[in-house]
């Protein structure tokens, strides 16, 4: 049996199309209108609550979020990263396959017919980009929101309250951001392994979203000790070491070796079991 004329699987399911027919999607729209919402949402609860920082004997990340523009970038950051994020994530790679099952389309796309690794790969790269979109556009749109509230100013350390030149944190922020996405990749590969198991988007979203709030739970019983270093929550908020006077790299790189060894065994899964799935739907 010949290929018809004029076909490559290299040309099935181009990227554009997949990142028009997604952007176009109503979930894509009102998950990125809640992230770049949310910053201003917190400014206004700041800007009605009580003057002051706060306990300042205590220097919490809240407690100076209104210092400096990149203060309160940090703070939101902080406040989004264990849930909203994960579920911004979970919601783009989660929703992959299983809302072509759900609509009965991805039987049609393998029939086009679109290799179903490359059918993987270019939903897994859309859906990975959307998400590094929804991790990088939070803390920016705080970081502007922040600035036109607070001023822009030297950033404060949580904990010790050291000052720290803007100009000179500012490519740390980078790092933070950087960091954020890393640490994100467990539960995009874990929403995307399962949406390649059920025909059901919000189940596979739930099912990542409910995993890692498993994680997080584990991850304060201190019974567990030195294993609760390799759940993936557990170096979550390891980007607040690029905003201490001296630059500490050691947590930030276990915690992106584990997410990216978990995110790679998850993805491998993923790939290996569609390869002989029956599609039906």
């Amino acid at each position: 049996m010949t290929a018809a004329t004029g076909y490559s699987p290299r040309r099935t399911l181009p990227l554009r199309v997949e990142i028009v027919r997604q952007f176009k999607r109503r979930r894509t729209l009102g998950m990125f209108g809640l992230l770049l919402a949310l910053p201003w949402i917190l400014v206004i609860a700041f800007q009605l609550g009580p003057d002051g920082f706060g306990d300042q004997s205590s220097l919490r990340i809240s407690d100076l979020a209104t210092a400096s523009g990149l203060n309160f970038a940090a703070f939101a950051l902080s406040v989004s990263a264990s849930f909203l994020l994960v579920v911004a994530v979970a919601l783009f790679c989660g929703d992959t396959v299983a809302s072509e099952a759900n609509w009965s389309s991805l039987r049609y796309l393998l029939a086009a017919p679109v290799p179903r690794d490359r059918l993987l790969r270019q939903k897994l790269i859309v859906a990975l980009g959307y998400s590094a979109a929804a991790v990088i556009s939070l803390p920016l749109m705080a970081l502007l929101a922040g600035t036109l509230a607070f001023g822009w100013a030297d950033i404060q350390v949580p904990g010790t309250g050291e000052t720290i030149p803007a100009l000179d944190v500012l490519p740390r922020f980078g790092i933070v951001i950087g960091y954020a996405m890393v640490s994100q990749l467990v539960v995009a590969a874990l929403a995307f392994l399962i949406s390649t198991m059920t025909d059901s988007p919000l189940g596979a979203v739930g099912g990542a979203v409910g995993l890692w709030i498993v994680c997080t739970i584990l991850q304060a019983v201190e019974a567990l000790g030195a294993l609760r270093e390799f759940l993936p929550t557990f170096w979550n908020n390891a980007w607040i070491d690029a905003l201490a006077p001296e630059l500490d790299w050691s947590g930030m790189a276990r915690g992106a070796s584990v997410s990216v060894t978990y995110a790679a065994i998850l993805i491998a899964i993923a790939f290996r079991r569609f390869r002989g799935k029956d599609v039906v739907s």
